[in-house]
């Protein structure tokens, strides 16, 4: 049973037909890995932590620079040369001193993500390293858990979640095989716009809650494109790549 404090906290969410009681169980129950806490990562664990999410494991091995500050809402400026995951556990701690938060102050390396992403129900990308986010795609899909992953760039954000427990999920090497982005950028060599953040974020948040509460998730195996300049928003269909180094193993 949920405790007078629990329902009072998240009564707006549990008067939702779509969340109830038992649906605030699940959310209670529930074990979610953020990797990065940067421009996403913020809003992502804030929205998480105030939804009641049981168990957080925060992956980040940066620390707090004044550059930062612009877009990543979790930080202050007397944060400045502080670690990322230590910080964001106390601020959301400070928030929701009612669930298990967990700072990993560490790069996501594909051995200890292999060590500990089996433990997760959930695992969601908001990370700006292309390299990472296919590690944390290959790990992923060989225990077969979610991911949700996101990124922004200048004006445009992308969407896009995998459920691994479906054999014939495509994965994000389907859509972008390894090796062939060597140029891609990211926020400190493009720029990018803070707000888009915070908008992909919340997206990335909610598809979160939906999937941990067993609801439709629109962005399971489709990528969703969302230009800031114009609020266009428009959704591709991914399918499986036969040729994709990934999903041949």
């Amino acid at each position: 049973m949920l405790s007078r404090k629990e329902l009072q906290r998240y009564s707006r969410q549990i008067m939702l037909p779509e969340v109830g009681e038992e649906g605030q169980k699940k959310l209670a129950a529930a074990r979610v890995m953020i990797v990065g806490l940067g421009g996403l990562g913020s809003p992502v664990a804030l929205y998480l932590a105030a939804a009641g999410i049981g168990e957080l494991h925060l992956v980040d091995g940066d620390h707090v620079d004044i550059s930062n500050l612009q877009r990543q809402v979790l930080y202050k400026t007397n944060h400045r040369d502080k670690s990322k995951a230590q910080v964001a556990a106390q601020q959301l701690t400070a928030a929701n001193p009612e669930i298990r938060i967990y700072a990993h102050p560490c790069m996501a390396e594909e051995s200890w993500l292999r060590d500990r992403v089996p433990e997760m129900d959930l695992v969601l990308d908001c990370t700006d390293n292309l390299d990472i986010r296919h590690v944390i795609n290959r790990v992923c899909r060989e225990v077969q858990r979610p991911v949700i992953m996101a990124s922004v760039q200048g004006f445009s954000g992308q969407l896009i979640s995998f459920d691994f427990a479906a054999t014939s999920s495509p994965c994000y090497a389907c859509l972008f095989p390894p090796g062939q982005q060597s140029s891609a950028q990211n926020c400190s060599t493009a720029g990018v716009i803070g707000p888009a953040l915070g908008v992909i974020g919340s997206m990335q948040a909610l598809e979160a809650m939906k999937m941990l509460l067993g609801l439709p998730v629109p962005s399971r195996g489709k990528l969703h494109l969302f230009e800031a300049e114009t609020l266009e928003l428009r959704a591709l269909q991914l399918q499986s790549n036969n040729d994709c180094p990934i999903c041949r193993h």
